[in-house]
C-alpha cells in the first residue's frame, strides 16, 4: 500500500488549476494551425489568428486564456493500492481548487445552489468523477468548464430504431442551435448508451481524447469523420462569424445499453479546450 500525503494533492491540485487557465495544449495548438490552412474565410482565419495569439500571451504572461475559468471539473483514477493521508481525496482537491483559483486570479464562478445564487467566493465544491483501478497512482485531469458551452449540452432519450442515425441528427441539432454561444471551434462529445446520467458522463469525459486522435472503435471513427464534415459545412464558423471551421473535432464513447433505450448526450467544449494531467 503506498501513502501519498493530502497536502502533495493539494498542491498538484492548485497548480493544474492555473496551468490548464494558462497554457493551452499542443493539440488544440495543432488542430488550430491545420484549420488555418484550409480555411477559405479571410474572417475565420484573421479569428483563428487572434484566438492563437491570445493563447501565446497567456501561456507568456500567465494569465487565463479566456475570463471564465470555469467550474473545476475533475476526472481522477485512483490506484486500488493507494491511501491518501491527512484528509479525504475530496477535500484535499477542494483545498487544491480554493489555493490555485485564489493565488492565479482566476474568477470563482461558483454559486451555493442554483436558486439562492450566493457565490461561495473559493470556486468550491469541484465536481469530482472518481475511478478505482489497478495500482499505486493517483491520476487526475483537470478540466475548466466554461458557463458559456456548458450551457449547450443536450440529452436525448432516442428510441432504439433511431439508431446511428438518429443520434447524430440529434448532435447536429444541438451544435446548430448553440450557433455562435459556445465561442466556436468548438470540440463536440458524444456519449451513448449507458443510463440518462452515464450518457452524460461519457459525453463530457470523451472531450478528454487528444484532438486528432483516431477512435479505437473504426465504427465510431467514421461516424465522428462523418459529424465532423458536416458540422462544418453549417458556416457557423469561428466565434460564430462565417467560415469552415465551426469545430476542431467530435469524439465519442459508446456504452453498454438497456434493449429497451438508446440514451445519447452532447457536451460541447468552447475554442480554449482546457486540460491538464497530472500523476502522483
Amino acid at each position: 500500500m503506498r501513502t501519498i500525503d493530502a497536502a502533495a494533492v493539494t498542491e498538484k491540485v492548485a497548480e493544474l488549476c492555473m496551468e490548464a487557465s494558462y497554457e493551452l495544449g499542443e493539440d488544440v495548438k495543432t488542430k488550430f494551425a491545420e484549420f488555418k490552412a484550409t480555411e477559405e474565410s479571410p474572417t475565420a482565419r484573421s479569428i483563428l489568428e487572434q484566438i492563437e495569439t491570445n493563447a501565446e500571451i497567456a501561456r507568456t504572461e500567465r494569465v487565463p486564456m479566456c475570463q471564465d475559468t470555469g467550474f473545476a471539473v475533475f476526472f481522477v483514477e485512483l490506484g486500488s493500492d493507494v491511501r491518501i493521508e491527512g484528509a479525504t481525496l475530496t477535500e484535499a482537491i477542494n483545498e487544491g481548487v480554493r489555493k490555485g483559483y485564489q493565488e492565479g486570479y482566476l474568477r470563482k464562478s461558483i454559486l451555493e445552489d442554483g436558486l439562492r445564487r450566493v457565490n461561495t467566493g473559493d470556486n468550491t465544491p469541484a465536481v469530482i468523477h472518481y475511478r478505482i483501478v489497478p495500482g499505486d497512482e493517483l491520476k487526475i485531469t483537470h478540466m475548466p468548464k466554461g458557463g458559456g458551452s456548458e450551457n449547450m449540452s443536450r440529452v436525448r432519450m432516442l428510441r432504439p430504431a433511431d439508431g446511428a442515425e438518429g443520434v447524430k441528427q440529434f448532435a447536429l441539432e444541438a451544435v446548430s442551435e448553440a450557433g455562435p454561444n459556445p465561442c466556436p471551434p468548438i470540440v463536440v462529445g458524444i456519449g451513448i448508451g449507458g443510463t440518462f446520467e452515464i450518457a452524460a458522463y461519457h459525453a463530457k469525459k470523451s472531450l478528454l481524447r487528444p484532438l486528432g486522435s483516431p477512435n479505437p472503435d473504426p465504427f465510431l471513427d467514421e461516424m465522428e469523420k462523418d459529424l465532423l464534415e458536416k458540422i462544418n459545412k453549417m458556416g457557423i464558423g469561428p466565434q460564430g462569424m462565417g467560415g469552415r471551421t465551426t469545430a476542431l473535432a467530435v469524439h465519442i464513447i459508446s456504452w453498454a445499453c438497456h434493449i429497451a433505450s438508446l440514451p445519447a448526450a452532447v457536451n460541447i467544449e468552447c475554442h480554449a479546450h482546457r486540460h491538464k494531467t497530472a500523476i502522483l
